[in-house]
């Protein structure tokens, strides 16, 4: 059965949109998913589904469900083992950044038009990079996430979808439990 990684949209941030993970487990559990486990406490859940089953078709039920069951409406994102293998492999940004703190990646749930994506930049002022590469946008952010304006919010803004961001060291575990 292959492993999935279901990444929600704003989950646990502010306070809004809190979502216990042991809640989020026994919800992906319930739908079926064999080998559910969560990280952290933002909405990452690793788990398995039966090789017929569409990733699109995954999310809206776990969407519709976590709506339903626990209160919130999010945006789920899926990726496989693989995918965060070859996002882990391809950031350009690793090479020259020792810090993995200021690495990260935005998810997004589909790539973005080309025109949409031609209307991503840095804004100005700004010391963040970024590269867009299909259905991520890879970051490195030398003053922190925290300060920088090439966020979740202006990414999708700009590009017209919904968006996730993790830091790398979260993918990397990720993709360890995605391959445990």
């Amino acid at each position: 059965m292959p492993v999935h990684i279901a990444l929600l949209r704003g989950v646990n941030v502010g306070g809004r949109t809190r979502v216990g993970m042991a809640d989020l487990r026994e919800l992906f559990t319930g739908l079926g998913h064999g080998d559910v486990r969560t990280y952290l406490q933002s909405g990452n859940v690793v788990f398995t589904a039966a090789a017929d089953r569409d990733a699109r078709t995954l999310a809206a039920e776990a969407e519709e469900r976590i709506a339903a069951e626990l209160g919130v409406d999010t945006a789920v994102l899926l990726r496989t083992g693989g995918d965060l293998a070859r996002i882990l492999a391809s950031h350009p940004f690793a090479g020259e950044e020792p810090d993995p703190a200021a690495l990260h990646v935005t998810f997004l749930a589909e790539e973005p038009a080309p025109d949409r994506a031609a209307r991503l930049e840095v804004p100005p002022g700004e010391t963040a990079r970024f590269s867009l590469q299909g259905r991520e946008v890879h970051l490195h952010c030398p003053d922190g996430y925290g300060r920088t304006k090439l966020n979740n919010a202006f990414v999708e803004r700009r590009l017209g979808v919904a968006a996730t961001t993790r830091n790398r060291r979260t993918v990397t575990a990720l993709h360890a439990l995605a391959t445990s």
